[in-house]
């Protein structure tokens, strides 16, 4: 098998990368949110083996062995026995709190600049129950209620009640006044929390943390992150991204897949060989040589592939000339999506591609360049997965297997995800009873598929480059129309027939580009439909 087939068939979808820079793909890069092409040269199977067996870390968290209990008494995986994620650090703002909602909790994330920390709150003010996000950081670096102005410290401590005589009795210092908190730490340049309040977890970081993956941390890796709010649960989601099957069906045309001579349809889908290893209450391992995924329960999906060539890096040494030297390693590419549970019907995605190949084209393209191929991919199977999660709703996801007819081996790791939930996860997120268990209802398409609310909104960078564009939008504009009022006040002659004639150009240009512009700006920052019908 080649290389190229092995990336094409891996259960990572979202993105990839080219293992060649010529001036065609750095053309195509932006469109296509670097699909995977890597190296032509053939690369025989047990090759490929050796190479994944050595380089794959081995910094990975082993899921397999918890350092403290990750079950309930009867046996069964502990839904809030284990860390999660709630944010890529580079898209929280230091400067205000954050609103999120995990495993069905509202909780507030938000900066202490007195313990150079990122804190998890409760998101409820034990005054009246409002929510602290809605406050603000105030300028002793307190977390304020700005319903009636109560501030809490970074261990949640009230330190301040406006409406309390400060002759009176010290009722800031009561228990009742305290705001619940998360014990929280960040890894891997993603905020995790562990969602129980109880003061026995405080420390719960010295006895068991979040799954890490050393590549996400090695310099000589990219390490761009990008985070969506997606229209369907977790359990649709994470065994989506284990489905490498899928790929050439409903993400046809966002991919640029190998010709093969002898398609049995347009899309061009094989057989595929995938195997499962290791099955365990907290994950499990598969294998479909030469790459390597690994299940951390229950939110991390990892997939680590070679890739052939190789690429030179500097390894710190220098040689007797005082030169550094450079050595080359195999071109790696490992990617993980970590998939959170929000409530029924609702999930987060964080992905990242870290590759050590092509380092320099993410220090000068902007992270928003990358997602619009990104969103694009994850909206050409967002409506078709909103309406399976219903229809696995009403057989019951218990009966999954049942109502699914899966008998290829290109489903084996869903099987093994639904078999893990099934067994060991009380076949679906245990959300403390905090839901009916219905699902939210249905959207119009456009909602449902909506960018700005679930992306942009919640992306640094995105949010940026959607502000920068409507400001350059307005500026067309502007321009276009006091062109036309210059025109308008010149007299007439030789000499400004000519300079109108120009003037009139430029404005019918800008106008035109401004209306460009904002067909751009809706359909990568708001909507873009995906029509499978005329693919």
């Amino acid at each position: 098998m080649s290389a190229m087939e092995a990336l094409r068939v891996s259960p990572v979808h979202s993105l990839g990368f080219p293992s060649r820079l010529d001036k065609t793909q750095f053309t195509k890069l932006f469109c296509s949110s670097f699909n995977p092409i890597p190296s032509s040269n053939s690369v025989s199977k047990s090759k490929l083996f050796t190479a994944i067996s050595s380089s794959v870390s081995t910094e990975l968290s082993d899921p397999f062995k918890p350092e403290v209990e990750t079950q309930t008494p009867d046996g069964k995986f502990d839904w809030y026995a284990h860390w999660y994620p709630i944010m890529p650090v580079c898209d929280l703002d230091k400067r205000r709190p954050h609103a999120k909602k995990v495993m069905g909790l509202d909780v507030v994330v938000w900066w202490d600049r007195n313990e150079s920390e990122w804190k998890v709150f409760d998101d409820s003010c034990p005054h009246r129950l409002a929510p602290l996000s809605e406050g603000r950081i105030d300028q002793w670096g307190r977390l304020q209620c700005v319903y009636h102005g109560w501030c809490f410290n970074g261990s949640g401590d009230c330190k301040f009640i406006p409406q309390a005589p400060p002759d009176g009795p010290p009722v800031h210092t009561s228990k009742k006044a305290c705001v619940s908190v998360y014990p929280s730490t960040v890894q891997n340049g993603i905020v995790w929390f562990w969602p129980n309040t109880d003061p026995q977890y405080k420390d719960i970081i010295t006895k068991q943390k979040p799954p890490y993956i050393a590549e996400m941390d090695d310099p000589s890796f990219t390490n761009s992150m990008g985070n969506r709010d997606i229209p369907y649960g977790y359990e649709v989601l994470i065994e989506n991204l284990m489905d490498p099957a899928h790929v050439p069906y409903a993400h046809y045309g966002l991919m640029r897949n190998p010709q093969r001579k002898n398609k049995a349809d347009r899309e061009g889908g094989i057989p595929l060989e995938m195997a499962v290893e290791n099955f365990h209450p907290n994950g499990f391992n598969g294998r479909r040589e030469p790459g390597i995924n690994k299940f951390f329960a229950p939110c991390v999906f990892y997939s680590s592939l070679p890739l052939g060539g190789s690429t030179k890096q500097d390894n710190g040494a220098a040689s007797s000339t005082g030169t550094k030297k450079e050595s080359s390693v195999q071109k790696r590419m490992v990617l993980v999506f970590i998939c959170i549970p929000v409530s029924p019907g609702k999930s987060r995605l964080i992905w990242t591609f870290p590759r050590n190949f092509g380092v320099w084209i993410d220090k000068i393209v902007p992270r928003w360049m990358f997602h619009v191929g990104q969103n694009l991919i994850l909206d050409s199977d967002l409506h078709l997965l909103h309406v399976e999660e219903r229809k696995i709703m009403d057989v019951g996801s218990a009966q999954w297997q049942k109502a699914c007819f899966v008998p290829t081996k290109s489903d084996a790791l869903v099987i093994a995800f639904r078999k893990w939930l099934n067994k060991h996860a009380g076949g679906q997120v245990d959300w403390k009873g905090k839901f009916s268990g219905a699902l939210p209802p249905t959207p119009p398409r456009e909602q449902l598929m909506d960018r700005y609310w679930t992306h942009v909104v919640n992306c640094s960078s995105c949010n940026a480059a959607y502000k920068g564009l409507n400001v350059l939008e307005v500026v067309l504009q502007v321009v276009s129309i006091a062109l036309l009022g210059v025109v308008a006040a010149t007299k007439q002659s030789l000499k400004s027939m000519v300079a109108k004639s120009a003037m009139v150009s430029i404005s019918l240009l800008c106008f035109a580009a401004s209306k460009w512009l904002s067909h751009f700006i809706h359909k990568v920052f708001h909507y873009h439909d995906y029509d499978h019908a005329f693919r």
